[in-house]
């Protein structure tokens, strides 16, 4: 089982989690890597990674080198980390419900899917097609150039929407969408409920 505190980096099999988040598959396996606050593992750029996120605030920005690599506040939280060829996973639970900050490393050139809780997110500098959905807070995403996408599609169910290079969102307080198209290769999909989204 894995216990509050508990940071494990794992490998191709994994370690099962007895109470996943929702669309979280089982992983197995015994831990390769623990302690305190890191966890990490190598990996690939240009892979897959997907995020599942309990609350907190969290920082995704670029590796120094091609690794995932997860910092935490202590022995605060579980997570588990896996790579698998060009795909890789973090899945973080069991989150303090205030003041838990953490950053997520990952290399430069990834294509992320993140489902997050509620809290605040910022990612910066990753160069890559992005679906991210969160329930509520603030989403800050750095997009980099406009001509690198090919789509964009964002709302925000409550709250403000900021389109930054793609422009202003159609939609009152309630509501708001943006809808762009252009000659890049990558897609950007940003859902929030409740909370300030802005694309910079």
């Amino acid at each position: 089982d894995i216990l509050d505190g508990d940071i494990r980096a794992v490998g191709d099999h994994g370690s099962g989690l007895e109470q996943p988040l929702p669309g979280i598959g089982p992983l197995a396996g015994p831990a390769l890597a623990q302690n305190d606050s890191v966890a990490e593992k190598p990996f690939v750029a240009g892979g897959s990674i997907e995020l599942w996120l309990d609350a907190g605030d969290f920082t995704v920005k670029p590796s120094s080198d091609n690794r995932i690599r997860v910092e935490l506040p202590g022995k605060t939280s579980s997570i588990e980390l896996t790579a698998n060829g060009n795909r890789g996973k973090v899945v973080l639970r069991d989150t303090p419900r205030t003041g838990f900050k953490a950053i997520i490393e990952v290399p430069k050139q990834s294509d992320l899917m993140i489902r997050m809780y509620a809290g605040d997110l910022s990612i910066i500098g990753i160069t890559g097609n992005k679906d991210v959905e969160s329930t509520a807070g603030d989403m800050r995403i750095d997009v980099g150039q406009s001509s690198d996408y090919a789509s964009v599609d964002a709302s925000v169910s409550v709250g403000d929407l900021s389109g930054g290079p793609f422009g202003g969102p159609t939609g009152e307080f309630i509501s708001k969408q943006l809808t762009w198209k252009g000659k890049g290769k990558y897609k950007l999909r940003a859902s929030l409920k409740y909370g300030d989204l802005k694309l910079e």
